[in-house]
């Protein structure tokens, strides 16, 4: 197969849930779509390298926000006063009601968003490409990824010629519904193009502990 779909969407439904819950009927849903994405958008360019893993938005009376993040700190700032700001802006730029609330991520070393927007910080800092790759993905199996897999594409090196080159580590099985795997991607400027940086994690089989558990029970009735 040639791996075209986004692993994300793929599985929602079985192992992931929407990032976005409403509904509308014709042309509002296209603009509350679009919103979305211009929401998610603004977000992450204005409080940029703070570690944001997701952005779920759930539309009800008040549209409300919810930023899960390794830094909360800096989103909240002192007394919360950034997160009234962040509201204020929002509200002023898309109408309507806002409510922003703040999630920490507990283990930012296994998120791919994190990782990939790690590796893109240190590539437009001018590292090694593949050394910021490496001690990410030793990173993420020491936090606990049974598998990590990265890819890195365009001008590396700043070579004439673009190309991709290709990380993995553990197990990745793309095909498999019920592995919960996360992807990120992200794009690093640099003065000699754009770099693509994409980044999946395989965090383990979702169902496997109900199965573990099925066993157990059927083991101890063999028993009895």
């Amino acid at each position: 197969m040639g791996q075209k779909v986004n692993p994300n969407g793929f599985r929602i439904g079985i192992t992931h849930t929407w990032p976005s819950t409403w509904y509308a009927k014709g042309k509002k849903f296209s603009e509350l779509l679009i919103q979305d994405v211009q929401i998610r958008q603004y977000l992450r360019q204005r409080v940029k390298e703070s570690g944001i893993s997701s952005i779920l938005i759930d539309r009800g009376k008040k549209v409300t926000v919810t930023i899960t993040t390794s830094k909360p700190g800096v989103l909240i700032g002192k007394q919360g006063a950034a997160i009234d700001e962040m509201r204020k802006d929002l509200e002023k730029r898309f109408g309507g009601s806002f409510m922003v609330e703040v999630q920490e991520l507990r283990n930012p070393d296994a998120d791919p968003d994190v990782i990939a927007e790690t590796i893109q910080g240190q590539i437009e800092r001018r590292m090694p490409y593949r050394r910021a790759v490496k001690m990410a993905m030793e990173k993420a199996r020491q936090a606990g990824a049974e598998g990590i897999k990265v890819t890195v594409s365009g001008r590396l090196n700043g070579a004439e010629i673009a190309r991709d080159d290709l990380f993995k580590d553990g197990n990745v099985p793309l095909q498999t519904l019920r592995a919960n795997i996360v992807h990120a991607k992200r794009h690093a400027i640099t003065k000699f193009g754009t770099i693509g940086v994409q980044v999946w994690i395989y965090k383990g089989m979702v169902f496997k502990k109900i199965q573990q558990a099925q066993s157990a029970s059927l083991t101890d009735h063999v028993r009895a």
